[in-house]
């Protein structure tokens, strides 16, 4: 326990209870831990609130939602001698103790700032015993940023609002963020393929076996649904087989090309002619060093590629092994270091105790002489550490039956990327194999290389994946047999699209955000609804593209990858080089005021603007151009207003033209059309706009019937007090709601239907007392542990309320 030499207490505040469960069983009974539960002041969300002409002068209030919070926490400072702010070690956390201290009024010599990189005895022991001060630097550096994103999301929005569709956002960081997503989707809209030939071939060793029918029955898939087998299941076959695959790679001593049918053909019909033998074999041994320990960008990387987890997620399950998980007899325990960090510094206490571990675990050989180093870059925070287990003795095995399934597996994922930074070098014989053949075009050569592992070091803990197959023993000049030659027509890909991790990589990378922002750009680009995720990939939506193309005509610094860059490093330096954060407002904004001025004069809305495309009118015979909704974009007359046809498109801009069913319209009698919608295909008249009728359709095509009306029950709703509930109907079945929603949405299970009817008959039902119908619905009381689901969602619910929603980064 942390001593005191007197009797007074002290207080502690940090950012979440689950973080004060943690901490209070170190420092002991003369010590109050209270939880802020995050930010408890900021700029009000109704206006600007930085007085613009007055140095950049910020109005903070307390947040909706923490104003008792806040009264809670002056209560107990009153009754304390000192507080110790003890939030996160990053700005974020820098600033809210710098507003918990401005609204606490304690005297600056009775403030301490405590930081910790791990939530364990010996860290936090360590801190208390060494406080320091607020770090002014790194708030004012956090204050430049919030009032940088804060101008550009007020100022900018509105414009927004009136030029393309209310409830717009833009941010300084997240707007060049959908700009990198856009911007690839043009890149694979406009690719144009490229046609290229290859010729593989597959050898074997055994001239008096013929293999080239069971290959060929092996590779090929037995029906539409089913696969090829996987490269894995390929090399196993070969290798069973003394077999292995070789890619031609130079004829008559030029290197192997063919963009077309006609030269692949010739140089495939002379190699069906000629014997193959070994021309050289090469082999060397290969070392493989491993990977840093993990940052917060690797780390949302590895998740995303090797469980498929989003940044939102990973983050918030690393902020739980953070602040501490109950490990039975041995109380809470925070497993991993602070998780927001671009650093790759290890402790040396942390090395010496991986190196013994990895020395008692596998052995002597598997610890280098040395100790492994890694270099940051160059914007790296140094005072701060990689993330890694807080002891790594803990192995995520050994403690599985305190975790989540999700809480495992990522810290399965960081305990292991830990230890193997510190394990000895992978090794293998790579061998590359030549195969020549005299043929009528020329000497052709094939190459083939394979690796066989030497010592497995790092990757014992790291299994790392290779294309890499295990060749059979050849020796030089050594007959081969083709069991396969394949001429094959190949096309160039376009880029690949980006996935969660993969954006990430690329705002690291550019020097865009840092590590406490990443999670949030791409969960903010999503709700906005600029950019949409389907299969784990990242696509622009139209209205990404058309809010993308406004900023960049007019706020081209704003939208340059250069520039944001250039702001990041800037607010850097506030705290690293103690560069003056007025200066570095005033360099942003004087160029920013005139690109908005010029923009409020002179864009033009998008609904007013239109754009070729190669379709007709089907009714006027005009050309059809493409315009911009409410809904996207979509095809329209260019004779509007005399000619009001429409028809959607889809995301490659292709007409999706309606088709004529067999259905009647059931009020006028015309044909029914095949209509598209937000929800999907529906009918619509073909008199519309005259006759406005439209039917729901199922997969089928086949009109779906009508959904039943709401049953009533006469059961009055406990919550608006006017309402009764109805019986509807969902995919999980019938249950009970509200008949005035969507102006109250209560809903209750159909099981409570005839206990609620009893109840009411008694007068007991609906109670006034909220406990009471949760007593009644059977719902579970407050636990310790619902206490502190429901603190974080209270929390989180006030944190919303406090962003307007054009306040982003």
């Amino acid at each position: 326990m942390v001593k005191k030499s007197n009797n007074e207490k002290s207080l502690v505040i940090v950012e979440s209870p689950a973080k004060a469960r943690t901490i209070n069983k170190y420092l002991g009974s003369d010590f109050i831990v209270e939880a802020s539960m995050g930010h408890v002041r900021d700029l009000p969300p109704k206006g600007i609130n930085v007085d613009i002409e007055n140095n950049f002068e910020p109005h903070y209030d307390i947040m909706p939602g923490k104003k008792r919070t806040v009264s809670s926490l002056k209560s107990a400072a009153k009754k304390c001698d000192k507080i110790y702010l003890a939030t996160d070690l990053d700005r974020e956390g820098e600033a809210i103790a710098w507003h918990l201290a401005e609204l606490l009024g304690k005297p600056e010599e009775k403030t301490y700032r405590v930081i910790f990189n791990a939530i364990t005895k010996q860290a936090i022991q360590e801190a208390f015993a060494n406080p320091g001060k607020l770090d002014m630097d790194k708030v004012m550096a956090q204050q430049a940023r919030r009032i940088l994103d804060r101008i550009v999301g007020y100022q900018i929005s509105p414009l927004l609002w009136k030029k393309v569709a209310r409830g717009l956002s833009a941010g300084r960081v997240q707007s060049v963020a959908v700009k990198i997503i856009v911007d690839r989707e043009r890149q694979i809209r406009n690719f144009k393929p490229e046609e290229y030939w290859l010729i593989p071939a597959v050898f074997t060793v055994d001239l008096d076996r013929d293999y080239s029918r069971d290959w060929k029955q092996f590779i090929t898939p037995k029906s539409e649904d089913d696969k090829p087998p996987t490269l894995a299941k390929q090399y196993e076959w070969l290798s069973q087989r003394n077999a292995f695959k070789a890619e031609l790679v130079s004829v008559g001593g030029k290197k192997f090309h063919a963009d077309n049918a006609e030269q692949a053909n010739r140089i495939y019909e002379a190699l069906k002619k000629v014997d193959f033998k070994v021309d050289d074999i090469q082999t060397r041994l290969t070392k493989s060093r491993p990977s840093p320990p993990f940052i917060t960008s690797t780390l949302q990387q590895a998740a995303a590629g090797r469980l498929g987890y989003g940044t939102k997620r990973t983050m918030r399950i690393s902020q739980q092994l953070y602040e501490g998980i109950d490990l039975g007899s041995m109380g809470s325990l925070g497993l991993i270091t602070y998780m927001r960090t671009d650093s790759t510094h290890l402790s040396g206490q942390a090395i010496n105790e991986a190196r013994k571990y990895i020395d008692k675990s596998f052995g002597s050989q598997y610890v280098p002489a040395k100790p492994n180093f890694f270099t940051s870059k160059k914007s790296a925070q140094q005072a701060h550490e990689a993330i890694r287990p807080t002891d790594v003795d803990y192995a995520p095995d050994d403690i599985r039956q305190f975790l989540t399934d999700e809480q495992y597996k990522i810290y399965d994922l960081i305990w292991r990327r830990f230890v193997a930074c510190q394990m000895a070098e992978g090794k293998w014989n790579v061998t590359t194999v030549s195969i020549g053949a005299n043929t009528e075009v020329g000497k052709c050569l094939y190459r083939s290389v394979g690796r066989v592992l030497v010592f497995d070091g790092f990757t014992r803990v790291w299994p790392t994946t290779s294309n890499m197959p295990q060749l059979p023993e050849v020796k030089q000049n050594q007959p081969l047999k083709p069991i396969d030659i394949e001429s094959q027509q190949k096309f160039t890909k376009p880029p690949a699209r980006y996935t969660e991790g993969s954006l990430v990589k690329e705002l690291e990378k550019e020097g865009i955000g840092r590590p406490s922002t990443y999670s949030s750009i791409i969960s903010t680009i999503q709700d906005r609804k600029y950019v949409e995720q389907r299969d784990k990939k990242l696509y622009a939506t139209d209205l990404g593209e058309v809010v993308t193309d406004k900023l960049a005509g007019y706020f081209p610094k704003i939208m340059s990858i250069p520039f944001t860059r250039h702001m990041e490093a800037q607010l850097d330096e506030i705290e690293e080089k103690h560069i003056d954060w007025l200066s570095v407002l005033k360099e942003f904004y004087a160029p920013f005021s005139e690109n908005l001025q010029t923009a409020q004069e002179e864009m033009v809305h998008a609904k007013a603007e239109t754009t070729p495309s190669e379709y007709t009118c089907p009714k006027c015979g005009k050309p059809l151009e493409y315009r911009f909704g409410k809904k996207g974009r979509f095809l329209s007359c260019s004779g509007y207003p005399d000619c009001k046809y429409a028809v959607p498109c889809d995301k490659e801009g292709k007409m999706m033209e309606e088709k004529v069913t067999e259905h009647k319209c059931p009020k006028c009698g015309n044909p029914m059309v095949e209509k598209f919608g937000r929800f999907g295909k529906f009918l619509g008249c073909s008199n519309y706009p005259e006759c406005k009728t439209i039917q729901n359709i199922d997969a089928e095509g086949n009109i779906a019937p009508p959904k039943p009306p709401a049953e009533p029950t006469g059961i009055t709703c406990h919550k608006c007090k006017k309402g009764e509930f109805v019986i509807r109907q969902s995919k999980r079945g019938p249950f009970m709601g509200c008949n005035r929603f969507p102006r109250c949405r209560t809903i209750v299970s159909i099981k409570q239907k005839e206990n609620l009817l009893k109840l009411q008959g008694e007068g007991k039902w609906p109670p006034k007392d909220e406990d009471k119908v949760d007593e009644i619905l059977g719902r579970k009381k407050t636990t310790k542990k619902t206490g502190k689901k429901t603190a974080k969602k209270t929390a989180k619910k006030a944190k919303k309320t406090s962003k307007a929603s054009k306040d982003t980064k």
